[in-house]
């Protein structure tokens, strides 16, 4: 008789300690998935998707590299059940990138001139001292801020 697969996944220990937060922080993410984009820009309705992505990564890259509360196969589950973005972790480990709100913003295809996001502009440089990012809605993710 062939064996039953089942769908359950085995969650590392310590998984109790940090999944209330990851649940709030899905529930807000549902939240801001349905809601009502009316009277927005475009671009303005993704905004408050892009800020719950960074806090869930932001929370788990804290919790294993900064305040090494997590172990490292609890970590790993979270990057492979894609609590946490691994591509934008893996750039905040890099120098000059620590503070960096999205990876749209880097990326020069997606800008005029080939160039990176006006958030990444540090805050003395800039000629307007009030910008919002119109990929994420940031206003300031560069590393000298």
């Amino acid at each position: 008789m062939p064996k039953v697969k089942t769908n359950r996944v085995k969650y590392p220990e310590g998984w109790e300690l940090i999944e209330p937060t990851l649940r709030e922080l899905q529930a807000k993410m549902r939240e801001a998935e349905n809601d009502p984009h009316d009277g927005k820009r475009k671009c303005e309705t993704l905004w408050p998707i892009f800020k719950i992505a960074h806090q869930k990564s932001r929370y788990i890259f804290d919790l294993y590299h900064r305040r090494k509360e997590i172990s490292k196969e609890l970590y790993e589950f979270c990057l492979d059940q894609g609590y946490a973005d691994h591509n934008l972790i893996a750039k905040w480990k890099k120098p000059g990138y620590e503070r960096l709100c999205c990876l749209r913003c880097i990326q020069p295809r997606d800008h005029n001139f080939a160039t990176t996001c006006v958030c990444r502009v540090p805050k003395q440089l800039r000629e307007e001292k009030v910008i919002e990012c119109v990929h994420c809605g940031c206003r300031g993710c560069a590393s000298g801020d």
